[in-house]
């Protein structure tokens, strides 16, 4: 599953000349000026527009005639709010990618982003990952911060609610497994996080962009699956990488036997090394990076389903206790749980996966997490309920990372 997080200092389109924007559908990067307009069309009250017609461009990437008939697209200054369409004279805030044509959100276009991708094997939790982070970001973990966490348009609305809240907090079932994107599209969720900060010179609000989008696990399965679908990881500014520690050939002996009973290994699945390598030679490839050269994008690693290791976990493992709850990035726990981790990596003779993460990448971060908190059963959450542990950490180490979040060192 991968996913976008677009972090910025709000800016307004109307600012910086050499200001660009990447489309969070077809990740497309444009400067701000070359983003398009689509007429309003006509409506009672709004007076005679454009008439609909087939959108090319929107219809490509629909595979659908149908849903792209819409009123047509035209030029103007995409650093602007509004246009005025030169064909009926009616005014529009509609604002399209100039390339696939969809529409962008409102608030997406007055902020400069930074996107982040979430990637990992089949089974890794991806979606469950998703959707109880967003859950902590909507509720606890917005109180901590002092943020607000608002979906940019509709379907964002209503695919978390439909997709991941209802089944997963209201039915209490796991999500069913993504499709594949050679089978189905998948329209990515965009948020707008705002944190107020306090500052010298006083209250300052910054903002995050979060543009969660995700890809079925098999579709890290082939080199030229990859290719083919995971264009939009050479736009990510930072990546998050779940694995499951199960698919780790030495870890099955310090997980419960009742976890290894329901995650039922499939071996014909691609290692946790194999994925996070075709994801980095997409990315060397991209940046063109020669040998020696490491990628510049950050790289947090997460252990999923980590409380089915913490019973084989000593009594002093940082990995037993919760994050520090400062509205700040805790620095001291922080290099303890990736020290923890990286242990766990070395005794499972995993360490393997470790090295290829030093040589490629200048920047990452181990982490382990628990979305769920504890043992699925048949598909149903445990009967204690949802117990999310440390989902956040990543994300927060990710705004460290950007300069919206502060450190401590205790």
């Amino acid at each position: 599953m991968i996913w976008t997080c677009t972090i910025l200092l709000s800016t307004n389109c109307e600012g910086d000349e050499m200001a660009r924007i990447t489309c969070p559908y077809c990740f497309a990067s444009m400067p701000r000026r070359a983003v398009q307009f689509r007429c309003q069309g006509g409506a009672p009250g709004r007076g005679k527009g454009c008439p609909p017609r087939v959108d090319e461009a929107l219809a490509r990437y629909l595979d659908s005639t149908v849903a792209a008939t819409l009123p047509p697209v035209f030029t103007a200054d995409g650093r602007r709010q509004r246009a005025t369409c030169p064909s009926c004279g009616q005014e529009t805030f509609r604002r399209v990618c100039p390339e696939c044509h969809n529409q962008l959100p409102a608030q997406y276009c007055e902020t400069t982003s930074k996107i982040v991708a979430l990637v990992g094997a089949k089974n890794a939790g991806k979606s469950t990952y998703i959707a109880v982070l967003l859950h902590e970001l909507e509720h606890r973990l917005g109180a901590e911060l002092n943020t607000s966490l608002v979906a940019c348009d509709d379907r964002t609305i209503d695919r978390y609610h439909n997709d991941f809240a209802r089944p997963l907090f209201n039915e209490h079932r796991l999500l069913p497994t993504t499709q594949s994107a050679a089978t189905a599209i998948r329209w990515p969720m965009v948020y707008l996080l705002t944190r107020r900060r306090r500052r010298l010179m006083g209250v300052r609000d910054t903002s995050l962009t979060l543009v969660l989008f995700d890809t079925a696990g098999e579709d890290l399965d082939r080199r030229d699956s990859v290719d083919l679908h995971l264009r939009y990881l050479i736009a990510a500014d930072a990546i998050i990488f779940l694995v499951d520690p199960l698919e780790l050939p030495g870890a099955a002996a310090d997980t419960r036997a009742e976890a290894r009973a329901v995650a039922g290994v499939d071996s014909a699945l691609s290692s946790p090394l194999e994925v996070i390598g075709r994801v980095t030679e997409v990315l060397r490839s991209a940046n063109e990076l020669r040998s020696g050269q490491r990628l510049r994008v950050p790289l947090a690693v997460a252990l999923t389903k980590i409380d089915a290791l913490q019973p084989r976990l000593e009594r002093q493992s940082p990995l037993h206790r919760p994050r520090p709850r400062t509205g700040t990035l805790d620095l001291t726990d922080r290099e303890a749980v990736h020290e923890q981790v990286r242990a766990l990596l070395h005794g499972w003779n995993a360490e393997g996966l470790e090295t290829f993460l030093e040589h490629n990448y200048g920047q990452y971060g181990l982490f382990g997490l628990s979305a769920l908190g504890g043992v699925p059963r048949n598909g149903v959450i445990a009967s204690g309920g949802i117990r999310p542990y440390r989902v956040e950490d990543p994300l927060l180490w990710l705004l460290y990372q950007f300069g919206m979040l502060d450190g401590v060192r205790r």
